[in-house]
């Protein structure tokens, strides 16, 4: 029997399946959905990498997006007020990601988009492929006064397994890893003191996919906009409600255990234990719950 024409023959029928797939989709996330897989099939969940040199080249146009956010209806482009900070997190498919961060309190705005890479305005298509080096991420604009960036770092870790390199759940590939996009050096300094405090906190627990936090930690990284029907995906009418984030359920230890000293008052979280066992990440998913803003401290 010739083993290669048999699976020759047979990753052909796969493709045309797939190609099917595609064509028949009647909906946006039908269609995303799908085209997942027709990339899975056809080795576009790059285990690594791509070099710059291969990289697509990309535009310089601009992805156009409405700058209103469909549940705050704040802007979601810059410039944005001087009293807000940003910050970009990835933890697998965007959809999710962004959900879980635009309902929480102080958080002014979200938009999902890539990071990371080097394809300049790069379309969805060609992020899933992989050959444009970056993943998918979520832009959040937030009061600096009403919640802290260590808040944020603790929704990014427990709401995934930061342990699974290229890929979170089902969705693999560069394009799902997990990454913190910061544009200051005391963020830099404490996204990279928690992810040593959550990576013994895993150990600890015997939790993990593996045995190290893969995620990726990048200054002064630019942010592309991604296209119009994917931001807030979740809170749109005809939406599909898919996530493939895997939460661990372990809790980020104490700030005051992990904290570099020149910062642990500046930086002090907002939120205590109780917001984040009624609030948090939940087993298996991220996007139960209802789209509005959570209100803290409650009524």
């Amino acid at each position: 029997v010739d083993f290669f024409a048999v699976f020759s023959a047979s990753m052909q029928r796969l493709q045309v399946v797939s190609r099917q797939l595609l064509s028949q989709s009647t909906t946006r996330a039908n269609s995303t959905l799908a085209q997942r897989a027709f990339q899975s099939l056809m080795g576009a969940n790059q285990a690594t990498m791509i070099s710059q040199a291969n990289a697509i080249k990309g535009r310089k146009e601009e992805i156009k997006v409405t700058n209103k956010h469909f549940v705050t209806g704040n802007p979601i482009k810059a410039p944005f007020d001087p009293a807000l900070d940003v910050a970009v997190f990835a933890t697998g498919c965007f959809w999710g990601t962004e959900k879980a961060f635009w309902r929480l309190p102080g958080v002014s705005a979200t938009a999902v988009g890539y990071i990371g890479g080097y394809t300049e305005n790069p379309t969805y298509q060609e992020v899933c492929s992989g050959q444009t080096g970056h993943t998918e991420a979520v832009q959040v604009v937030y009061d600096q006064e009403k919640i802290s960036f260590v808040d944020l770092l603790r929704l990014h870790w427990q709401s995934h397994d930061p342990t699974q390199g290229m890929g979170q759940g089902n969705d693999r590939g560069s394009q799902y890893r997990s990454g913190i996009y910061v544009n200051k050096p005391e963020h830099t300094a404490i996204a990279e003191a928690s992810k040593v405090a959550y990576e013994k906190a895993l150990k600890s627990e015997g939790k993990g996919t593996g045995e190290l936090i893969t995620t990726e930690i990048k200054a002064g990284e630019t942010f592309f906009h991604a296209e119009e029907s994917h931001q807030q995906y979740l809170a749109k009418p005809g939406n599909r409600q898919y996530c493939s984030a895997q939460p661990t359920e372990v809790q980020l230890p104490d700030f005051a255990e992990w904290a570099p000293a020149d910062l642990k008052e500046k930086y002090a979280p907002k939120f205590p234990d109780v917001f984040w066992a009624e609030h948090g990440p939940k087993p298996l998913c991220t996007i139960a719950g209802p789209h509005s803003q959570i209100k803290w401290p409650p009524a």
